[in-house]
């Protein structure tokens, strides 16, 4: 997929954490992590800028994913840390979480295309592709936009709503 599709799939895997740290009491951090899935989303595509390492390769493993994750995670943890051991904790699952889930929709959404995807090379080459839509159709990647814009809407819209008549 390209862009659109990608921050559209990131949108659209990070909606359900948005509204559950909504619903908890978080709701700038509910928006912060939805701009952080945004800014994450091409993060796998970086490997055509680095030479020697293939397209759709080792950035678009769940290897891949669990060390974005453990990154964000133990970055999470540090600013956490200044006001005490539970919003470390707190802090640093929120990293994992957003940084594992947007590189892991990422994989998802290039996994629609023909080309599909490896996601756990080198330990098995189980390869995925649903072949609904080739990489560049800009239908299917403004539709993947849309729809990550709604559930993430509808997220916060619900988060909001639960948020306003509890006690």
């Amino acid at each position: 997929m390209h862009r659109e599709g990608h921050i559209g799939a990131a949108l659209l895997a990070y909606a359900p954490v948005g509204f559950v740290i909504f619903v908890v009491g978080f709701e700038g951090a509910a928006m912060a992590g939805a701009v952080g899935a945004g800014l994450l989303a091409m993060v796998p595509d970086y490997d055509q800028r680095v030479p020697g390492i293939s397209h759709r390769g080792l950035t678009h493993t769940v290897w891949f994913a669990a060390l974005v994750g453990i990154g964000l995670g133990l970055i999470g943890l540090a600013i956490g840390s200044n006001d005490g051991i539970l919003a470390a904790i707190g802090l640093g699952t929120f990293g994992l979480l957003v940084g594992a889930v947007t590189i892991l929709s990422h994989i998802a959404a290039d996994a629609l295309t023909p080309m599909g995807v490896e996601p756990f090379a080198p330990v098995r080459d189980d390869h995925y592709s649903y072949d609904v839509a080739r990489a560049a159709n800009p239908i299917a990647n403004y539709a993947l936009l849309v729809l990550g814009v709604i559930a993430l809407g509808l997220a916060l819209v619900a988060g909001n709503a639960i948020t306003s008549v509890l006690p």
